[in-house]
Formats: structure tokens, C-alpha cells, sequence
């Protein structure tokens, strides 16, 4: 009794119909976990961004009595500051929302290296401005706040109470949206490290 093995040889025509295998590492499913952790911050991200700059663009308020020739009016567009933080704040809730398609790639493709790398680059540049617009306003905030006693500035929170919370609210969604990019950078750091 004897055994014979037939073996056929592929072509190369058939072989180029079959699609390449994938090489996968272990860190596919720990990838994938990071990639949809990443997708999750960015929606936290762009509430909180959008937020920011809606609650400051719609910040003012008129104080009830006023002269014939005066009327005492609080509002966003008062100060430039306030102005840059409510375009700034724009401009990153609406790269924010922009990434999400490349955040879910990554996603489905967890070892692609090109968009995480264009992520992160992206990201330190929507958290800078973010960082500027926040900052900026936050000193400005103080002042309404506090006032500042050597300059002779007056606290205008007193008369203003509704004008100061919207955007007191406004500065705190914008550092909750900075915190949320910082994490966002850290993780694809350690995404793109890990690869």
C-alpha cells in the first residue's frame, strides 16, 4: 500500500486574486480599545468646545434702569478677548468634528500609522489655541471678578451677576475641552509608541 499526495501549484494569476494576510500583533484588541477610548474623548472634546463658545457668544446682559442718554449693557463682543476666545472655541469644536472620520478609521484599521500620526499633530495644534483662547479669557474673568484695585478697575460681577456666570461657564467648558485634548495627545502618544 502506498500513499500519494497530490500537491497543485497555485499560478501566480490565482494568487493575485487572494487577498495578502494581515499581519497582526498582540496589541490589536489593547489597539482597537485605545482607538474607541480616542473616539469617545473627541465627542467629550467637542461638547464641551461647542459649549464654550455658545455660552460665551450668547453672554449678555442689560442691567433694568438706565438714563436717557446711557444704558448699561454687558456683552461678549464688548472685548476682544472674548471675541478670540468665541472664534478659537469655533475653530476646534469644528476640527474636532472634522477628525472623527479619521478617528474611526482608526477604529476599524488600529495599526494605521498615518492618520494617528496626522491626529496628534493636529490635536497639539487644537490644544494650543485652545489653551490661548481659555487663558486669555480666564484673565479677563478674574478681572470681571475681582477688579484690580492698582489699575483702578472696578469688579463689574456685582452689577452683571448673570453677564459673570455665563462666562465664568463658558471659560470652565473650555479647559474641560483642553483637559480632554491633552488626553487625546497622551494617548495617541502612547498608541503611536506602542506600534
Amino acid at each position: 500500500m502506498s500513499t500519494t499526495i497530490d500537491i497543485t501549484e497555485e499560478t501566480s494569476a490565482v494568487a493575485k486574486g487572494k487577498a495578502p494576510l494581515i499581519a497582526t500583533t498582540t496589541y490589536t484588541g489593547y489597539k482597537k480599545g485605545i482607538a474607541i477610548f480616542d473616539f469617545l474623548l473627541r465627542l467629550g472634546a467637542i461638547v464641551a468646545a461647542l459649549a464654550a463658545a455658545g455660552t460665551m457668544g450668547s453672554s449678555e446682559q442689560t442691567l433694568p434702569f438706565f438714563t436717557q442718554f446711557f444704558q448699561f449693557r454687558a456683552s461678549y463682543d464688548d472685548l476682544p478677548t472674548f471675541q478670540f476666545f468665541v472664534i478659537a472655541m469655533s475653530i476646534v469644536g469644528g476640527y474636532l468634528v472634522l477628525s472623527l472620520p479619521f478617528s474611526i478609521v482608526l477604529i476599524i484599521r488600529p495599526s494605521a500609522v498615518a492618520p494617528k500620526m496626522l491626529l496628534v499633530a493636529l490635536d497639539i495644534v487644537a490644544l494650543t489655541l485652545n489653551a490661548a483662547a481659555g487663558g486669555a479669557a480666564a484673565a479677563v474673568v478674574y478681572l470681571a471678578h475681582n477688579g484690580n484695585s492698582s489699575a483702578n478697575w472696578l469688579a463689574i460681577c456685582q452689577q452683571f451677576g448673570d453677564f459673570c456666570q455665563k462666562v465664568s461657564g463658558a471659560v470652565v467648558a473650555s479647559f474641560i475641552s483642553a483637559v480632554a485634548l491633552v488626553f487625546l495627545v497622551v494617548l495617541s502618544g502612547f498608541a503611536l509608541r506602542r506600534h
